[in-house]
C-alpha cells in the first residue's frame, strides 16, 4: 500500500502537494486493532489525527454509574479527533473498536505544521470542525427535545440507503440504544410499534421505510 496515494485521496489532505503527502506520510503510524479494542481512552493525550482505514469505530462517554452514550460512529474512510490534534485538551471520548480496524495516526506535530504552512489545508480543517461542531449540536437537540421514538425515526431518515438502514453485525440494540440515549428494551418496544404502525420493517441485517412521510413526521 502507497502511503502517500493512500493520504491523498482522504478529502482532508487532497489539496496537498505530493512532496508535502511524503513527508505527512512519512510520520503517519498504521495500527491494526481486534474487535473491542480501545483506540484511545477519555481523559488522556491525543498522540494526533485518525484516519480509519478499514473497520468500524464508535466513541462515547460514560456516566458514573457505567452507562454508554454513544457520540458517533466512524464507518472506513473516516477522519476523527482532529480537535485533540489541535489543541492540548484531553481526549473528551473513548474510542472503541466495533469491527477488526486498521487505524492511521498523523502525529500532532505534523498536523500543526500543517496549519501554519499549508493555507488551503487551514481553510479544509476549519470547515470540517464547523460541520463537527454542527453534529454536536443536533446530537444535543436529538437528546433534549426529542422522545426516543422520534430520535429513532430521525436515525433511520438520516443513516438509511436506498430506503433501508443497513445493520452491521456489531449494530445490536444495545449499540442502538447507546446512540440514542436510552436502554434496549426501549428501542425494541418502540422498533416493534414503529413495525405494528406500518411505518419500517425490521429484519435481521437491515431496517427498511415503508412509509417515509410518517417516519419524518415523528422526526419533526
Amino acid at each position: 500500500m502507497d502511503k502517500t496515494e493512500t493520504l491523498g485521496k482522504i478529502p482532508l489532505f487532497a489539496v496537498l502537494e505530493t512532496t508535502v503527502l511524503d513527508r505527512v506520510a512519512a510520520k503517519t503510524i498504521i495500527k491494526r486493532y481486534p474487535k473491542g479494542a480501545v483506540v484511545f481512552l477519555e481523559g488522556e493525550t491525543s498522540p494526533g489525527m485518525f484516519w480509519l482505514q478499514s473497520g468500524w469505530l464508535k466513541a462515547v462517554k460514560h456516566s458514573s454509574t457505567g452507562r454508554e452514550q454513544i457520540i458517533q460512529f466512524f464507518e472506513a474512510g473516516t477522519t476523527f479527533h482532529e480537535i485533540s490534534a489541535f489543541s492540548d485538551l484531553p481526549n473528551p471520548a473513548t474510542c472503541i473498536t466495533l469491527d477488526q480496524s486498521e487505524v492511521w495516526i498523523v502525529p500532532k506535530q505534523v498536523m500543526r505544521n500543517l496549519l501554519r504552512e499549508q493555507p488551503n489545508f487551514a481553510e479544509h480543517v476549519i470547515a470540517l470542525l464547523g460541520a463537527r461542531v454542527q453534529s454536536l449540536v443536533a446530537l444535543v437537540e436529538d437528546l433534549s427535545l426529542r422522545p426516543v421514538i422520534g430520535r429513532l425515526a430521525r436515525l433511520i431518515l438520516d443513516d438509511a440507503v436506498d430506503g433501508a438502514l443497513q445493520r452491521p453485525r456489531w449494530f445490536t440494540q444495545a449499540e442502538l440504544a447507546a446512540r440514542l440515549g436510552s436502554v434496549p428494551d426501549v428501542i425494541q418496544r418502540t422498533l416493534r410499534g414503529m413495525e405494528a404502525d406500518g411505518l419500517i420493517e425490521v429484519e435481521r441485517r437491515q431496517i427498511r421505510i415503508l412509509d417515509r412521510s410518517r417516519l419524518e413526521d415523528l422526526a419533526a
